[in-house]
């Protein structure tokens, strides 16, 4: 592990819209990381591994093989140890991450994990980190998938931002894309977060990653049209990032 001044964290999901939202976090939060993303837990490479101090696994996408990948982590757990592993899970992995994932150097979060539940668990290390949130064990944890009147209120304007987003667009690229200014389209993106009781960026982040999110949505495909994600620019893809926070 990289013993310098900085530390080193790896984001792994294959959502673009986790990538960008947990590393606008650690941007504004822990500036003093540098970090890199992975969109699955095989392009994880032994340098990486050896360099981090932190690595953030966002497993809420739908995983055919939850069991397999859960052991994989397990594993790499065991032999590096000093890396604090933060996960986040939807309550149907819930028992599954308990029995593989959950260890000292561990946490385990929430799909839908508040903004400050996110910060205060990397703050906090694997030394003195909750392992698993209180979000996780809440009886009102599923309340992004049950409640099925919260998305059919959203206007049609709201469901364009909204999935634009979750296609990793930032606020400039939607409104040149829907050709309305950016005021507009962040009054659209907030007044469907208010429809949504949705009241940080990282609950809408967590609600558009949600099986019902994806569903309203229609973003089932959308992490699979990287032609379109090769047409961003870098200096389009840093604007990505910062979707305020």
């Amino acid at each position: 592990m990289d013993t310098g001044s900085f530390k080193y964290g790896v984001v792994i999901s294959k959502a673009p819209i986790m990538q960008q939202g947990l590393g606008s976090i650690m941007e504004r939060y822990f500036p003093d990381y540098e970090m890199t993303h992975c969109s699955a837990l095989e392009e994880l490479t032994l340098l990486q591994l050896r360099r981090a101090n932190l690595v953030i696994a966002d497993m809420s996408i739908d995983m055919q093989q939850p069991q397999s990948v859960c052991e994989h982590y397990y594993k790499l757990m065991s032999q590096y140890k000093e890396i604090h592993w933060v996960f986040i899970v939807p309550r149907s992995l819930y028992t599954l991450a308990v029995q593989l994932l959950l260890r000292p150097e561990s946490t385990i979060l929430s799909n839908v994990e508040s903004l400050d539940g996110i910060i205060n668990a990397i703050r906090a290390g694997s030394q003195n980190a909750e392992n698993i949130s209180h979000t996780l064990l809440s009886p009102d944890f599923t309340h992004f998938d049950v409640d099925e009147n919260k998305s059919q209120i959203l206007t049609l304007s709201e469901r364009k931002v909204l999935r634009l987003i979750g296609k990793g667009w930032g606020i400039n690229q939607v409104a040149m894309l829907l050709k309305k200014s950016n005021k507009t389209v962040s009054a659209q993106k907030n007044s469907a977060m208010r429809r949504l009781s949705l009241r940080s960026n990282a609950e809408m982040y967590a609600w558009i990653n949600s099986s019902q999110g994806m569903r309203e949505l229609n973003l089932s495909s959308a992490y699979g049209e990287q032609a379109e994600w090769k047409k961003v620019t870098p200096n389009d893809m840093l604007l990505s990032s910062k979707i305020a926070l």
